[in-house]
């Protein structure tokens, strides 16, 4: 009787100190995994945020960018590390993908702690200005008297850009010849060159050539309009349920605090109503995009859903 009301005082002791050590986070940088290599949209997002996340909680995020197998190993060491606070990692909407064709060591739904969305946008439909299709609905006629006569491009087999055409080929029953290329900067190469006829792609990689006028765009993915193209429509005005978005978001270590997480939501709220943030992503046709953890779980849970449909009803695998 007495140890036991020995334990039950220690108890009493240690739980004020187990809550006040986490009332006191951060007391050490935070590193802000990224699992990609530098330049590519999570690593810029990434770099926008840590400096004024610092500034936020007066202790350095840190940028780590870990990349390989797709984003894979990356978002392994994420999913691995101490549920204390001192490891997040931002992603991309390939992280949806990812889940779809490779086998993850994690589970990617309900092996994470989701913290927030933070920007979303989309990619552009684009083809070479000497296709005889002047507008969307021209496009989709055209590919539908050509059956396999129309060759896209995108950055690889599964990759977001070439599932968004697949569900567009889906949606519309058209078909189209898919050519695979190591990365987009190729694939633009060769729409422009004529080599292949359309493809779609992010918005920084294809708004300067539709502007200087060697791509025609004839969609954007999202279900509305882009604020830095208002005057090309969006691809599901034509192609009812057509929608698709390439976003960023921010998730911790399963078992992270809720108020850490709830701390760490609020903050990104705030940064991203700041005028330089926003000015800074609409560069990269993005759009800050806050939500609650729940609801970004129940994004990639959605995508998650759409990849695997189109995936199977396609055949699509990886070599």
């Amino acid at each position: 009787m007495q140890r036991t009301g020995l334990l039950c005082l220690a108890l009493v002791g240690v739980l004020p100190t187990a809550h006040a050590q986490s009332g006191k986070w951060p007391e050490r940088p935070v590193r802000v995994v990224v699992p990609f290599p530098p330049g590519g949209s999570p690593d810029v997002v990434a770099r926008l945020l840590t400096p004024r996340l610092t500034e936020e909680f007066g202790q350095q995020f840190i940028v780590d960018n870990r990349a390989g197998a797709g984003g894979t190993i990356g978002t392994e060491i994420a999913v691995r590390a101490n549920p204390d606070g001192y490891t997040v990692i931002v992603v991309p909407s390939s992280y949806a993908t990812s889940a779809v064709f490779y086998k993850l060591p994690y589970d990617p739904i309900r092996g994470i702690t989701p913290i927030g969305m933070i920007a979303a946008g989309p990619s552009i439909l684009v083809a070479h200005p000497s296709m005889k299709a002047t507008n969307l609905k021209e496009f989709i006629e055209l590919a539908r008297a050509r059956p396999g006569l129309l060759n896209f491009g995108s950055s690889g087999i599964g990759s977001t850009p070439h599932l968004a055409v697949e569900l567009l080929r889906q949606l519309t029953k058209t078909e189209m010849v898919h050519v695979p290329y190591k990365g987009a900067g190729p694939a633009v190469a060769d729409v422009i060159g004529g080599q292949i006829q359309f493809m779609i792609a992010s918005g920084p990689a294809l708004i300067p050539h539709v502007r200087a006028g060697r791509l025609r765009a004839f969609g954007v993915t999202t279900e509305q309009r882009s604020t830095v193209m208002p005057d090309v429509p969006a691809i599901g005005e034509v192609v009812p349920g057509y929608s698709v978005s390439g976003w960023n978001g921010m998730w911790a270590p399963p078992g992270t605090p809720k108020e850490i997480v709830s701390r760490l939501n609020q903050a990104l709220g705030r940064i991203l109503k700041q005028p330089d943030v926003q000015e800074r992503l609409r560069a990269d046709s993005r759009e800050p995009a806050h939500s609650t953890p729940e609801e970004f779980i129940r994004v990639i849970a959605r995508d998650i859903a759409t990849w695997s449909k189109v995936a199977k009803s396609a055949n699509i695998r990886l070599e």
